[in-house]
């Protein structure tokens, strides 16, 4: 019997209208959920790219009454969190608005737990964590990649700590993700080579991931293939919107997959990364993947095979050693188109870091469904491959 429950998987998934316009519907939704007052999540970029003044516009037409909030960093703060918290509670709002990337998301998810917990964000660390319904979600994303919009993921900083803390927990799926790739027109070169990267790993991680199973690994696959297939061609022109599509549809199917399968070693390393230096997720994952695949391969050689096809080698004939140094090249080369060339020590990662780097990096929950079971000696020698 408990093998049997050992094979079973669920799938979690918000409401989802994807599409030119999704971004539109926001007030027919917030009516449905009975919205009294909005607080409405973002940050100074988005509201500088004019996202919100049209979102503010929907939902005054709708006749809802809102109140913004838009101090979030890059890599949301515990204590801005608090803060979004405190004005939701103020304001009596009822349903949350969040229209950005990953960081507007994840702080309306913090905000969302601690209106209804009354406790600090940072006692819910750790997969489900969270006792009381939150309140409704409904998400705006305009990046390609990070998937807070349909994901059980919010990643929050702990500035005290220089660390980031990982909260799983199907109460933080939104119940409504309105995906619109028109909303991606004004990323910048760089931002979407970022977003797209995470997209790509988040979906490698996903399909080989000791979570995964045959509801995962479609959408797994799916996103390879849309992220490796565009995303050159994205970057070198941003403003082409059928090419913004294909990379949001990649993102959304690379976030249902690691949503229900969870990540592994290179999201693990890449929030311990993030938080000791407040760099671009994005990036981060960038800098650890091919490190990351190199002490994985042998633990799923078969999956990383597929890996290796989807993104277009040809392994009919190769040796397993073969594919994992094609594999390694590809992704390598991939980086390189997008212009994502850094490694750790060009962005201020020294050899001392490394130990404090994998003790937070061992403790994250994404180590454990990491196909090799990793120590934290094992973790120091990837961090100093990708020096």
């Amino acid at each position: 019997m408990s093998n049997d429950i050992a094979n079973l998987r669920k799938f979690v998934a918000p409401e989802i209208v994807f599409g030119v316009g999704a971004r539109k519907t926001v007030a027919n939704f917030a009516r449905s959920f009975g919205a009294r007052k909005i607080l409405l999540v973002s940050d100074p970029g988005v509201v500088a790219a004019g996202w919100i003044d049209e979102v503010v516009q929907d939902l005054r037409m709708g006749g809802f009454e809102y109140e913004l909030f838009t101090a979030v960093s890059p890599n949301p703060r515990a204590e801005e969190v608090m803060k979004g918290a405190e004005l939701y509670r103020q304001q009596g709002c009822n349903l949350i608005v969040a229209v950005g990337g990953g960081s507007p998301m994840d702080c309306a998810k913090g905000i969302g737990i601690v209106a209804t917990h009354n406790r600090h964000i940072l006692e819910f660390e750790g997969v489900d964590t969270i006792e009381v319904a939150i309140p409704p979600l409904i998400f705006i994303p305009t990046t390609a990649g990070t998937s807070a919009d349909v994901s059980q993921f919010a990643i929050i900083s702990d500035q005290q700590e220089k660390m980031k803390i990982s909260i799983v927990s199907k109460a933080v799926v939104p119940d409504v993700s309105l995906i619109d790739p028109e909303t991606t027109l004004t990323m910048d070169a760089f931002l979407t080579a970022c977003t797209g990267i995470d997209a790509l790993v988040h979906a490698i991680e996903a399909f080989v991931s000791t979570g995964s199973g045959p509801l995962t690994d479609m959408h797994a696959l799916d996103a390879i293939k849309l992220v490796n297939d565009n995303l050159v061609a994205l970057v070198k022109d941003p403003t082409d919107l059928k090419l913004r599509e294909q990379v949001m549809l990649g993102s959304m199917k690379a976030g249902l997959a690691f949503s229900n399968a969870i990540l592994g070693a290179v999201h693990a390393m890449s929030h311990s990364l993030g938080g000791f230096l407040d760099l671009p997720h994005g990036m981060c994952n960038a800098m650890l993947l091919e490190h990351v695949i190199g002490f994985n391969f042998k633990s799923s050689e078969d999956k990383f095979r597929v890996v290796a096809e989807t993104m277009g080698i040809d392994t009919r004939g190769m040796s397993n050693q073969m594919v994992h140094k094609r594999l390694q090249d590809r992704v390598i080369q991939l980086k390189h188109d997008v212009g994502l060339v850094e490694g750790l020590a060009s962005s201020g990662v020294n050899l001392s870091d490394i130990p404090t780097l994998s003790a937070k990096a061992i403790r994250d929950p994404c180590i454990l469904t990491n196909p090799r079971k990793s120590n934290k000696r094992d973790v120091e020698v990837v961090y100093e491959e990708a020096l």
